[in-house]
């Protein structure tokens, strides 16, 4: 088919029946349904059940029962946006700052007195967590890994970043730390943690999805949780922990604003 000059039309989809990268009109039909927001979180803490859900990180934390999460897997995003008169602006530092405060201190609410909370985060934004965690939370230590694919580069390319930070934080002293509490001994804990993870390699290709490398994840679940324990992401993205914990036994829960990402999420979800 062309128009006026023989010139051939561009066709409006490339693949019409891929509505979006990696989701069909079929997958829509499906998930579209099935999509939960905040209204739908509402549980109590003898009654939890798992769920992705369609909802801020803050709003989705504070519908969460006290003392009902054993672990918290946090990647939050840099550049949050705000909607005000119906168009979406970036948050003011300050609002930034009080933006994490916020659901910071709903993680402590809804934490397990032995549970911890891993805050992924660049390096400029990295001192901020720390004085944030340190108000509210016990700071166990700083985890430092091999992450090449940090989107926090310098504007001026003096330095190339190839780290990421990890902030270790728990609601008490009485913390579980390799399947064991952290009240014991050295010799009953077994093995220490070092706090370098050159092991661990996330490089621009290692995901299609933009998620952290599941080795991360995994270390993370073995290292401060137990089978079938409730382990949240209140910035799930398209559920790279979700998969991890789901595989490893854990029970998930998961938040996220976009729309698009939560129903990949919610396909991924569902092939584990």
């Amino acid at each position: 088919m062309s128009s006026g000059g023989n010139k051939p039309l561009t066709p409006l989809f490339a693949h019409p029946l891929e509505v979006s990268s990696g989701m069909t009109v079929s997958d829509l039909n499906r998930y579209l349904p099935a999509i939960r927001g905040a209204d739908d979180i509402q549980m109590e803490k003898d009654q939890m059940r798992e769920g992705l859900f369609h909802v801020d990180g803050a709003k989705g934390l504070e519908n969460l029962p006290e003392n009902s999460i054993d672990l918290v897997i946090a990647d939050p995003p840099e550049t949050p946006m705000k909607r005000t008169n119906d168009h979406k602006t970036h948050f003011t530092l300050q609002e930034y700052y009080q933006w994490n405060e916020r659901w910071i201190t709903e993680v402590k609410r809804v934490l397990k007195s032995t549970g911890a909370i891993y805050l992924l985060s660049g390096w400029r934004l990295s001192g901020m967590y720390h004085s944030l965690l340190s108000s509210y939370f016990h700071v166990q230590s700083r985890i430092t890994w091999r992450n090449e694919h940090a989107g926090d580069q310098p504007r001026i390319q003096t330095w190339t970043n190839t780290i990421g930070d990890i902030w270790f934080a728990t609601k008490t002293n009485e913390f579980m730390i390799n399947q064991r509490s952290a009240g014991k001994s050295a010799a009953a804990i077994g093995k220490k943690q070092i706090n370098f993870w050159a092991d661990i390699l996330h490089t621009q290709h290692s995901s299609d999805y933009g998620d952290k490398p599941e080795s991360l994840i995994q270390r993370i679940l073995n290292v401060s949780s137990f089978k079938l324990n409730w382990v949240l992401d209140p910035f799930m993205g398209n559920a790279g922990v979700g998969i991890v914990a789901k595989k490893m036994g854990r029970r998930f829960i998961g938040f996220e604003t976009d729309q698009d990402k939560l129903l990949m999420a919610m396909k991924r979800m569902d092939k584990t």
